[in-house]
């Protein structure tokens, strides 16, 4: 049985750990848990390496900044295609919007824990908090997601590990569980005072990173997986891209808000549909996805007309459907006529 004992932060082992270095894969949001997490990890000499991932519905950006002020090496894993799948159909199923969050912390525990027996690493890390949410983070839920991730003897939540049962590197003294956290609950008092001892300033909020926690989104991803059941990222990926209209007929539209939406559209690919955008004023570009008719094409054509920064009666239009591109002057309409379909 290995033994160990702490000594200003470093660790002795016995056994066939003498010298070697422990080593922990922790899950990296850029929220202000998961960045206590590894900081409760290095506080006890262990090497610490980030994960975070990517999918439709968030990104790197939050953790990869996070990990530079830090100072600590990063992976970022791109999970996009399994996740949209789960998405459509989460076991576990859904919390107040569109967000799977078990089976979503599920995947990502699962995927550090194949990463971590692939490179030896000893323990993977999360900053959950046992209470903190109370779906997605009571202490059924902790333990479904361990139990689905196919690592639960070696994932470690340092901020809880004390409320919670032993994990193996806690049992075989590759950290003291002592010195780990016994945080609950939704109060961040605790969490507050720890950010003052590591001295961590900057974080982003709590899932202000995920699309799928957000109610207009959410509304929108329904929409389009009701319709469109064998969508892919892709083509979530344009419902980011500005507003979305859905008509009676079941045709969609994208109209962008910014030049940035605006830019993104017009690169869409011919084959998506059609293109309309302002010309010469400026104006917002849409795209009408899969249209029936060029009467579906002409009503966008109004709706762009609407929104183009133009005070005459006639906003000229340009127009790229089946093939052919062409302009138009197009009349403005009362925006009653298309509010009604936004989603």
């Amino acid at each position: 049985m290995p033994f160990h004992r702490a000594v200003a932060g470093k660790q002795e082992l016995g056994g066939d750990r003498v010298g070697k270095k422990i080593r922990a894969l922790s899950l990296l949001s850029g929220g202000l848990d998961s960045l206590l997490a590894i900081r409760m990890l290095e506080e006890q000499g262990i090497e610490v390496v980030g994960l975070t991932f990517t999918t439709p519905f968030f990104g790197s950006e939050n953790a990869e900044d996070a990990a530079k002020k830090m100072g600590i090496p990063l992976r970022i894993v791109d999970i996009s295609d399994e996740h949209l799948a789960m998405v459509k159909n989460p076991p576990h199923g859904r919390g107040k919007n569109m967000n799977p969050c078990i089976d979503c912390h599920a995947m990502m525990i699962r995927k550090a824990g194949e990463i971590a027996e692939a490179e030896g690493f000893d323990i993977v890390a999360t900053g959950e908090v046992l209470n903190e949410r109370p779906m997605s983070q009571n202490r059924q839920s902790l333990d479904t997601v361990a139990k689905n991730s196919g690592c639960s003897d070696i994932l470690l939540r340092p901020l809880s590990a004390r409320l919670l049962d032993p994990t193996k590197p806690e049992r075989e003294g590759l950290i003291d569980r002592s010195r780990l956290g016994a945080i609950s609950g939704r109060s961040r008092k605790p969490q507050m005072e720890l950010a003052k001892k590591y001295g961590i300033v900057h974080y982003v909020q709590p899932a202000g990173g995920c699309l799928l926690t957000d109610p207009a989104f959410s509304k929108r991803l329904e929409v389009l997986l009701r319709d469109f059941p064998e969508a892919g990222c892709d083509d979530v990926a344009l419902l980011k891209l500005g507003r979305f209209f859905r008509f009676e007929n079941g045709v969609k539209a994208i109209v962008g808000r910014n030049e940035k939406n605006n830019q993104k559209i017009e690169a869409l690919p011919e084959s998506l549909g059609a293109l309309v955008m302002s010309d010469v004023v400026p104006g917002p570009a849409a795209v009408v996805i899969s249209p029936k008719s060029i009467r579906d094409v002409n009503f966008v054509a109004s709706i762009c007309a609407t929104y183009a920064d133009h005070g005459g009666s006639e906003v000229p239009i340009k127009i790229r459907y089946g093939g052919k591109t062409w302009n138009e002057l197009v009349s403005p309409i009362e925006k009653e006529s298309f509010l009604k379909f936004l989603i």
